[in-house]
């Protein structure tokens, strides 16, 4: 199996990039998008993560470097911030169908082009597998063996990454990376495939488990608008250039407490 990860980047990278200096080309810096000013409100759709948002079980209260940007956004366009909340990222794009957000926050993805337009990516994190005790496989390499199943996350980049690089093993694709936990639990998979800080989290529920130190993609995390919002797009490249040159995007990052997380260049 051949990590595609530095290709994938270097080519959003140049993709991104050509398309945000036509945006930019267009507007001043400073220019407020008129459509979320004139309304007074800022809807963010996020999906719950452990990288992106996490759900107080007490005080349904959402958290998490998503959720601090959105805040940080709002207040800096002086409006009322709305958060719209989905069971995973990749469900934020269920809310274009009917308009529910202004703004997402997911991974980025070729595939999601002509349905949205991104900004530069806020954060990098790591995609690996998690292995129980007793397993023999210890890099990425020996997971692509007939007969290894290794669950993922229904229409995550993981599932996508894998799809386009496994010769071998076979996928249990499952709603969440939490319900694919269970599958390991049970021993109904041989390996779970999420990022990193997911996965290590998850491992003090199986004792002994290993997350593996290498990994077959790099996910980057931005924010993402509807197409035909160039206003909005080139207000929020602006805002995530500031938030990650200022340390927004690190602070955030540290107060979530995550591993194998880090801010995007």
């Amino acid at each position: 199996m051949r990590p595609i990860c530095r290709s994938l980047s270097w080519c959003l990278s140049l993709l991104l990039s050509v398309s945000i200096e036509q945006v930019l080309a267009q507007q001043p810096p400073d220019h407020k998008p008129s459509e979320i000013v004139s309304s007074g409100k800022l809807r963010v759709g996020v999906g719950l993560s452990l990288v992106g948002a996490t759900k107080d079980p007490a005080s349904g209260e959402l958290k998490g470097v998503a959720i601090d940007l959105a805040h940080a956004l709002a207040e800096r366009l002086n409006v009322e911030l709305t958060l719209v909340e989905y069971p995973s990222p990749p469900r934020v794009l269920d809310g274009l169908k009917t308009g529910a957000w202004d703004v997402g926050v997911f991974a980025i993805d070729p595939a999601r082009f002509g349905e949205v337009d991104f900004t530069p990516a806020y954060l990098q994190v790591d995609s690996t597998l998690l292995v129980p005790a007793a397993s023999k496989i210890s890099t990425i390499a020996e997971a692509d063996r007939p007969g290894v199943r290794i669950a993922v996350p229904r229409s995550s980049v993981e599932e996508i990454l894998l799809r386009q690089m496994l010769k071998s093993a076979e996928l249990r694709v499952e709603p969440t990376s939490a319900s694919g936990l269970e599958l390991l639990i049970g021993g109904q998979a041989d390996a779970l495939a999420a990022t990193r800080p997911t996965l290590l989290q998850f491992s003090t529920r199986l004792p002994g488990s290993r997350v593996l130190q290498d990994r077959f993609g790099v996910i980057e995390v931005a924010m993402a608008v509807p197409k035909g919002h160039s206003e909005l797009l080139q207000y929020l490249v602006g805002f995530i250039g500031e938030a990650k040159s200022s340390g927004r995007v690190s602070r955030a990052i540290e107060r979530a407490g995550l591993r194998g997380v880090q801010t995007a260049p």
